[in-house]
């Protein structure tokens, strides 16, 4: 999709589709309408007096051979109630304005932008929110919907002055959704098209493409690194494992902090000989949805390029049952030599991170950050709306919060108390590798944090971002890339923020 500015008169610009938005109770004068010639807007007000325009959210009305515009067609978004408006919504009537259009063929429009000025927030949020909603993830499918593609979105500014920060704002939506649809390609791969081998492949691509350091550590490596909780859940796959490390490293960045980025990529996920149910088992796939945030995020900080050391390391493998996978009463020695009582083998995310969180402080990484689809627990408490997240530190766990607020991400903290420990201890090893039904997504994310010590450490559990299984007016059905943008939000943010 080529996005671009538009400086014509809004009467004037030609088009196949120019956008504009209105809200509930005032669709016809309201929002970005008000931006347009006093005939369009005429229009609009019959259409709301006959009830054909309410503007509830998402709710497209299109108008052909609009009154006083050279576009071909008028498109008005519901923005729905006026109060509740944010850059949140804005994202989302893009990409339903997006996914609209281009199901009826038409690939050229241009997104009125309303205001006395040019907000370049409103410029970041517009261009996300179209290349997010021009995504689909069908690509094997032999009649595409991706064959149906937005070529060109112009931002029309009626003749206002675009200014650096406007757009500058342009250049990072692009890079942002771009990259979020990069770890959308990674998690929608089946299973037998994203092997470990293939998942550090992609890695490499990557990096080569956007001048990351990138190194990809084999079988021999990591037993050679003592990883026993990572190689324990590898050894029952006829995969190799392999263990990605992507480096972001400015000659100008602070000695500190330097951030982990760390991210589960069990490429299937089986259960092991704690072997899961057949019903939407084929959803395992998606795994590794922690390990493809991570590399969605380096795509784009390679190319924001903010002043802070970012080490990413994604532990790829499969966790398979085979007569030589590791067993349900198994103890295991961890890279840190913490023994870890093996309960349940399906609870291997937890291992393969407990030995990634060790390996990367033995790189230098100050501060550890974690993506995993590690538990089902926290979908019961927070469904697949709302990312849990979980931290020792607090100052960190509020930086992430934050940073999730301006990417306009939902994601809530949840507790951690020193009574949940009892629940994974184990009487013959160090820990357990589960700590039981209740309370399951604390307990993981508390096993995990054992491995981060004293290091501040947060741990997102994405499990139930990681995926939509409902199509949304704005969104696919399929990968979300959830996490991507407050990942980049946050480490742009250590450029001013104080650590």
């Amino acid at each position: 999709m080529k996005v671009e500015f538009r400086h014509e008169p809004l009467a004037q610009l030609p088009c196949l589709a120019l956008v504009t938005f209105a809200f509930e109770g005032s669709p016809a004068s309201s929002g970005s309408v008000e931006c347009l010639p006093a005939e369009a807007r005429a229009v609009l007000s019959e259409l709301q007096s006959a009830g054909e325009l309410s503007g509830k959210a998402h709710e497209c009305t299109l108008i052909h051979r609009p009154a006083s515009l050279m576009a071909t067609k008028l498109l008005v978004v519901g923005a729905g109630k006026k109060g509740k408006f944010n850059d949140a919504q804005l994202r989302r009537l893009a990409g339903t304005a997006v996914r609209y259009l281009r199901a009826r063929s038409i690939g050229d429009l241009a997104w009125v932008l309303d205001g006395a000025e040019v907000v370049p927030t409103t410029v970041q949020a517009v261009v996300e929110g179209a290349l997010l909603g021009d995504y689909d993830g069908d690509r094997y499918k032999t009649e595409r919907n991706g064959e149906k593609r937005i070529d060109r979105l112009g931002l029309a500014t009626g003749g206002r002055k675009v200014g650096d920060a406007a757009a500058g704002a342009l250049e990072r939506g692009r890079i942002l959704a771009e990259a979020q649809n990069f770890t959308r390609d990674l998690v929608n791969e089946p299973s037998n098209r994203m092997t470990p081998t293939l998942f550090a492949e992609r890695a490499k691509e990557m990096a080569a493409r956007f001048g990351l350091d990138c190194q990809v550590l084999g079988p021999e490596e990591i037993r050679a690194l003592r990883m026993g909780a990572f190689w324990a859940v590898a050894q029952g796959s006829e995969e190799p494992p392999k263990l990605v490390v992507l480096r972001h490293s400015p000659a100008d960045a602070p000695d500190s902090p330097v951030v982990g980025l760390i991210g589960k990529g069990i490429t299937f996920d089986t259960g092991g000989i704690s072997i899961k149910a057949s019903e939407n088992l084929h959803e395992m796939k998606t795994d590794m949805a922690g390990g493809a945030t991570m590399l969605g995020a380096m795509q784009a900080i390679a190319q924001l390029k903010p002043r802070v050391r970012v080490v990413a390391v994604v532990p790829a493998t499969e966790n398979m049952p085979s007569g030589k996978a590791y067993k349900p009463g198994d103890v295991i020695t961890s890279m840190s030599g913490k023994t870890i009582e093996v309960l349940n083998t399906d609870a291997e995310g937890r291992l393969v991170l407990a030995d990634a969180l060790t390996y990367a402080k033995q790189l230098g990484c100050t501060v550890l950050i974690d993506a995993a689809t590690l538990t089902g627990a926290v979908t019961i408490a927070l469904g697949n709306i709302t990312t849990g997240v979980f931290g020792w530190n607090k100052d960190w766990v509020d930086r992430v919060l934050a940073a999730a607020a301006a990417a306009g991400e939902k994601m809530w903290a949840l507790p951690l108390d020193e009574e949940y420990r009892e629940l994974y201890k184990s009487t013959i090893a160090d820990l357990a590798n589960t700590g039981g039904r209740y309370g399951g997504a604390i307990t993981a994310a508390m096993f995990v944090g054992e491995f981060a010590g004293d290091t501040p450490w947060v741990h997102l559990d994405i499990a139930g971002t990681r995926w939509s299984n409902e199509e949304k007016p704005y969104r696919a059905k399929g990968p979300t890339g959830h996490g991507v943008r407050t990942l980049v939000q946050l480490l742009m943010n250590l450029s001013t923020w104080a650590v």
